[in-house]
C-alpha cells in the first residue's frame, strides 16, 4: 500500500482549510501516529518562529533607520529633513509589503501550486456491473487506474470511448490519467471534451485540472482566467481558486 503524504493535509490542518469530514479523518490519524503529531507539532512551531522573527527584523530596521535619522548633523537636519522623513517612509513600506508578501502566499508558483493544491481525483465509484466487455474494460481501467499505473488505465480508458465516445466520466478518467503521466496536450483534449459536453456532473473537475494543466505548460494566463471563473462559481475548488488567483497576482 502506497504510504500517504501528509503534508498537504498538515497544511491545510493548520491553516484551519479542512473541512468537518477531513478534520475528524486527520484526528484519528493524530491519535495513532505519533511521527504525525510530531511533524504537525514542529511546522506550527517553525510558522510562529518564522512570523516572530519577522516583526524583529522590520522593527530592528526601522529602528535602524530612526537612529540614523537623529545622527545627522542638525546643520542638516532642517535642509533634508522632509527628504530623509520620506526615504525612511518608502523603505519602512516596501519592507512591510515584502513582509505581507512573504506570509500571504503572494509569489506562488506553478510548482509550488502543484505541491500545496494537487490532489488526483478519484472516481465517486470503483466498479460497474459488467454487463458487456465494454464495463469489463472500465473496470479494469479502473484498477489500473487506483494503482497508479497511469499509462494503461489511458489506454483502457480510450478503448472504452470507442464504443462510449460520450461517457464523461470515463472522458474526464483518460484526463487524469494523461495529466499524471503529463501528457498535457492530450489531457487538456479531454478535460475540454467534457466542459464543452455541458451536460455532465465532471464540469468542475475539468475546469480545475484543465488550469492546472495550463499552469504546467506555462500558459498562466489562460490559467487565470479559468481560476477566475472556477473562483466565482459555487464549486468544490472555489476556495482552492481564488487562493491561488491571489498568489497568482
Amino acid at each position: 500500500m502506497k504510504t500517504i503524504d501528509f503534508s498537504y493535509f498538515i497544511e491545510r490542518f493548520i491553516a484551519g482549510e479542512m473541512s468537518e469530514t477531513e478534520k475528524r479523518w486527520f484526528l484519528r490519524e493524530l491519535e495513532g501516529n505519533e511521527k504525525l503529531r510530531t511533524e504537525v507539532n514542529l511546522r506550527k512551531h517553525t510558522d510562529e518562529i518564522l512570523k516572530n522573527q519577522n516583526v524583529i527584523s522590520l522593527r530592528s530596521k526601522l529602528s535602524r533607520i530612526e537612529n540614523q535619522r537623529k545622527e545627522v548633523p542638525q546643520s542638516l537636519k532642517n535642509s533634508k529633513k522632509t527628504t530623509y522623513v520620506k526615504y525612511a517612509a518608502v523603505f519602512a513600506g516596501l519592507i512591510l509589503i515584502g513582509s505581507i508578501t512573504l506570509f500571504s502566499g503572494r509569489s506562488l508558483t506553478g510548482e509550488k501550486i502543484m505541491k500545496r493544491y494537487y490532489k488526483v481525483y478519484e472516481p465517486p465509484t470503483s466498479s460497474r456491473s459488467a454487463q458487456s466487455g465494454t464495463d469489463a474494460d472500465f473496470t479494469l481501467a479502473l484498477e489500473f487506474y487506483n494503482t497508479h499505473d497511469y499509462e494503461k488505465a489511458a489506454v483502457l480508458f480510450s478503448k472504452v470511448l470507442e464504443i462510449k465516445p460520450n461517457d464523461m466520466q470515463t472522458v474526464l478518467l483518460k484526463g487524469v490519467a494523461n495529466f499524471e503521466e503529463k501528457k498535457y496536450p492530450e489531457a487538456k483534449q479531454s478535460f475540454g471534451r467534457v466542459i464543452d459536453d455541458k451536460d455532465n456532473l465532471y464540469i468542475d473537475q475539468a475546469q480545475w485540472y484543465l488550469a492546472l494543466c495550463y499552469l504546467n505548460t506555462n500558459e498562466t494566463d489562460k490559467a487565470k482566467q479559468l481560476f477566475k471563473l472556477i473562483g466565482k462559481e459555487n464549486g468544490i475548488y472555489k476556495n482552492d481558486a481564488r487562493k491561488i488567483l491571489r498568489g497568482l497576482k
